[in-house]
């Protein structure tokens, strides 16, 4: 910010006491040089009185821009005094009209600055009248006319002026305040942004997690209890356990690398970098990170069954995986398909893979003992429609863990999933006993999908499958 910007700052914030030095400084040139034009030809006659009216002019002048209508208002009223007590000009204190005109039009409400200027009318035409009455000549109407002219004129352009800086000062204003809009809708943006990927990371934390666990869990009680009389099924309980840890370890190493800042990587920008992949051989440089003339020997890899492999995250409607993966986890699971499948939009599939996983996920947690449980997905026109029903307890569960006062985070983040796509999740008791989560969402008509380029045709319709046995 100059040296000016600074000075005009200053002088903005200080505006009464600026004003009130200029208003001390010219009531001070006024008072001293006040003169009544039409006062006659004994210049001494009434000056005490003339004075005082200029000090009067003078004075409100303090107040013009902290308290513009107030100001004109006084400096008026009192210009409208001596008018009728018969001094029709003084100067130089009649400025003051023009400088309250001046300061009420920039400073002002609109309604104020017109009714400044028609009174600065009115007064130019009652001063010929004012004149007649002083001189006690009729005549004196018509030789006021040309001075009454020349005030209106002069107060016309002093109004023009003033509405020209009032027109930049609100320019300047509504600048300020779009400014400062702005600031404030980025700042609610970059809130409500952080909200939505706070959320977003909840939600799949709570999906790795929960999921993952509770297969580990099962898995791991299973395994303990028959290991005594069924080694092999221990070992199929441990496969299981391991397979699941190292497909959660890769989605919480893709989840939490949005979070992580690679300082080394950015460090090694302005580096040319190759890395040679393999089991390193006698001799030679397999394995090395190289960057620049120089090559720093690595780590030795890791074998392929320890490194969590960083696989895509499903983004299809295929639910065979989470079936096969529940089956082994010991629940009785049935999946049927029902229409013709069709291309999803980028991120509905893993919307309805995930909610589809919560569902089996709470099944596990919440139904009982050995449920039955039904998984239908249903392919319509307009829509595809997920079903995942179970026979186990239900609200019971429910009841028995948390309260019915508490939802859980599952149903939640399931609801919030769906609202992304358009989608709505109903969950709650189903007739006959049991629970049922009912997930709908929008998808594009058949004839749609297949007239994209590039759209793999869709699979023929598959027959319902029977209810397996795990």
């Amino acid at each position: 910010m100059s040296w000016y910007d600074r000075t005009i700052r200053w002088f903005d914030d200080h505006r009464f006491a600026v004003d009130a030095v200029l208003a001390a400084a010219f009531g001070l040139f006024a008072v001293s040089a006040a003169t009544d034009v039409f006062l006659g030809s004994d210049p001494w006659a009434g000056r005490g009185t003339i004075m005082m009216w200029s000090a009067g002019l003078c004075v409100p002048l303090a107040w013009r821009r902290t308290h513009p209508v107030g100001s004109a208002v006084a400096v008026y009223a009192v210009a409208l005094g001596h008018l009728l007590a018969g001094y029709p000009i003084m100067l130089p204190g009649d400025v003051a009209v023009l400088i309250a005109l001046y300061a009420v039009t920039v400073h002002g409400p609109s309604w104020s600055h017109r009714v400044a200027m028609a009174s600065t009318l009115v007064g130019c035409l009652l001063l010929p009248v004012a004149l007649a009455v002083r001189t006690g000549s009729p005549t004196a109407v018509l030789d006021g006319l040309p001075l009454a002219i020349f005030c209106g004129m002069t107060g016309l352009v002093v109004w023009a002026f003033a509405l020209v800086r009032r027109s930049r000062r609100v320019t300047l204003d509504a600048l300020r305040d779009r400014a400062r809009r702005l600031e404030i809708e980025r700042d609610q943006q970059a809130r409500i942004a952080t909200a939505a990927e706070r959320a977003r990371i909840a939600r799949e934390m709570h999906d790795i997690v929960a999921h993952s666990l509770s297969i580990v869990v099962a898995q791991a009680d299973g395994g303990r209890y028959a290991a005594a009389s069924d080694p092999d099924a221990a070992v199929r309980s441990l496969g299981i356990i391991s397979e699941t840890g190292r497909a959660a370890l890769a989605d919480m190493r893709r989840l939490l690398g949005v979070l992580r800042a690679d300082d080394d990587a950015e460090d090694l920008d302005d580096a040319p970098r190759t890395l040679a992949v393999g089991r390193p051989g006698p001799g030679s440089t397999a394995g090395a990170l190289t960057t620049g003339p120089r090559a720093t020997p690595a780590r030795p890899a890791a074998p392929a069954s320890v490194t969590a492999p960083l696989a895509p995250q499903p983004d299809d409607a295929d639910l065979e995986p989470l079936v096969a993966q529940a089956r082994d986890a010991g629940m009785r699971v049935s999946l049927v398909r029902v229409g013709t499948p069709r291309l999803l939009p980028p991120g509905a599939g893993l919307t309805l893979h995930r909610i589809c996983q919560e569902a089996l996920t709470n099944v596990r947690k919440h139904a009982g003992p050995d449920p039955r449980v039904t998984v239908v997905l249903r392919w319509a026109e307009r829509d595809v429609e997920l079903e995942v029903s179970d026979d186990g307890r239900g609200a019971a569960a429910d009841d028995d863990a948390a309260g019915p006062a508490d939802p859980g985070y599952g149903l939640l983040g399931m609801r919030e999933r769906a609202t992304v796509f358009g989608g709505s999740v109903t969950a709650g008791p189903r007739p006959g006993g049991g629970w049922r989560v009912r997930f709908t969402m929008p998808v594009p008509p058949a004839h749609d999908a297949d007239d994209r380029p590039g759209t793999p045709p869709a699979p023929a319709a598959q027959p319902a499958e029977p209810r397996t046995e795990a």
